[in-house]
């Protein structure tokens, strides 16, 4: 008799499964305290070179707004330029008698001030990741999803080796201890090295608590418990914002997005069950036809929705709005587009609602690319829409995926998915300092990938209402003679 069977049998989601669910999924609302944190943790404020070594002499009875007309060239908008100063003090402009822009400057040589009316302290603030050392800033952000990357191929090998209730407890310990101390790190190369490992210890909390979950419900249930752990990623997004608002130190900061693993720890450690089978490795992937077609196909569009996701969700400040409530908005609207997921995955199907939302995710990306600027509120309620497409797409595709695997090898098939999608979110970042080249090229890259890969779903077997595959047989054989038995 077949898993899914005995489940059904016990009409799947009693008491043991709903536990497993709570369990399981609860912890996962730190995940976005880490992932999306450098929307908080790297901003960088207002600033200009620091120019407190003229405060003497000719400069002394100057007031501050002098001092700045005097040594720092302005923006088109009349702010001081961030990285630059004149050479010599230009008096002259007190008197608007002189066009600045022609005068010559050099770059900053005494340091930065920073506007800290929003933030009290941020990464770049701290370190002066600023001016030419501005890109490090999407380099740290790279470097943590890189660690994500690696960590679901370690973690998805190690859960089949030696258990996954093991492995979610030594996720849980390497994720807290490296995420703590990542708050103490005293240099950007410290930071760097803690966050990395923080990332691979995530991975291994993220792809083993969905894959235990979805293997313990029923069929019919299978929507409902990806929608819930999806919720979970939304209330700990939201979290992030309120979080982040009330606490603007961001060591702080850290430490407080990381402080409900300690409870996650103690949930871990209460026994989950897990089906037993033999060890297969991540060859076993490409070893047969249809089964290499399937990692590569799932592959791309976790690769695809992944980098639109993240192009979307890491540029919360291109909208006109503050940082804190564009970033609530984008996770609040994720909440009800995943209940409309949960409803028309059951209606329209799994392949289908797929290649919808990732679809209009990309035209929702090419509408903003030509609206003016100035239309702030229609770029922001697009943006809007986008991204609560885009978390559809993002909580559709874990179901689907875990569907499509066999059980032998879902939690390699789930890793090998979660190393592509963190291959996308890790060049998201970069791609958006593109924009420093050609404003609209990050937007043409991502919404190219969301409308590619928003076809590929038409290219993979429904999986509503059937079965999930157990070995590799169930799909290497005709679909139509396993939607048979």
């Amino acid at each position: 008799m077949k898993f899914d069977n005995i489940l059904e049998d016990i009409r799947g989601l009693g008491p043991f499964q709903i536990i497993n669910v709570i369990l399981l999924y609860g912890p996962l609302i730190i995940l976005p305290c880490h992932f999306l944190l450098n929307n908080f943790i790297g901003v960088l404020p207002p600033h200009h070179c620091d120019i407190s070594i003229l405060n003497d002499g000719p400069f002394r009875n100057l007031t501050e707004q002098q001092r700045l007309t005097v040594n720092i060239p302005v923006q088109e908008d009349g702010s001081p330029k961030s990285c630059e100063m004149f050479a010599e003090p230009q008096f002259q402009l007190l008197a608007n008698i002189s066009n600045s822009s022609d005068l010559p400057t050099v770059q900053c040589g005494s340091g930065w001030v920073y506007d800290n009316s929003t933030f009290t302290s941020t990464m770049a603030m701290e370190w002066d990741l600023v001016c030419d050392r501005k890109s490090l800033m999407g380099i740290l952000t790279t470097v943590f999803y890189t660690g994500a990357m690696i960590g679901a191929i370690i973690f998805g090998f190690i859960s089949d080796k030696y258990g996954r209730r093991h492995t979610l407890l030594a996720s849980y310990i390497m994720s807290m201890v490296c995420a703590f101390s990542s708050a103490h790190a005293n240099s950007v190369i410290l930071f760097a090295v803690l966050r990395f490992l923080t990332g691979i210890g995530l991975a291994g909390v993220n792809i083993t608590s969905i894959v235990l979950s979805l293997e313990w419900v029923g069929i019919r249930y299978r929507s409902f418990s990806s929608v819930i752990g999806s919720m979970a990623w939304s209330i700990g997004n939201m979290l992030l914002a309120g979080l982040a608002f009330l606490v603007r130190d961001w060591r702080a900061l850290v430490m407080t997005g990381t402080a409900p693993m300690g409870l996650a720890l103690t949930f871990s450690n209460m026994k989950v069950m897990e089906k037993q089978n033999k060890h297969f490795t991540y060859l076993d992937l490409i070893k047969t036809p249809k089964m290499r077609c399937l990692a590569v196909k799932t592959g791309i569009l976790w690769f695809g929705i992944a980098l639109t996701y993240y192009g979307i969700s890491l540029n919360v400040s291109g909208f006109g709005l503050n940082v804190y409530l564009t970033h609530f908005i984008y996770a609040a609207i994720e909440v009800p587009a995943k209940l409309v997921t949960h409803c028309l995955v059951n209606i329209v199907g799994r392949r289908r609602y797929q290649a919808g939302t990732v679809l209009l995710t990309g035209v929702c990306i090419a509408i903003n690319m030509f609206v003016p600027t100035g239309l702030w509120y229609v770029r922001a309620a697009v943006a809007v829409l986008g991204k609560g497409l885009s978390g559809a797409s993002f909580t559709t595709v874990y179901l689907y995926s875990n569907e499509l695997y066999p059980t032998v090898l879902r939690q390699n098939g789930m890793g090998f998915s979660y190393f592509t999608s963190r291959l996308g979110v890790s060049l998201a970042p970069l791609i958006l300092l593109l924009g420093d080249v050609w404003t609209p090229l990050p937007h043409i890259i991502f919404c190219s990938a969301a409308i590619t890969c928003g076809l590929l779903p038409l290219l993979l077997p429904e999986t509503l209402n059937k079965k999930l595959p157990e070995t590799i047989e169930d799909i290497e054989k005709p679909r139509k003679v396993l939607l048979m038995e």
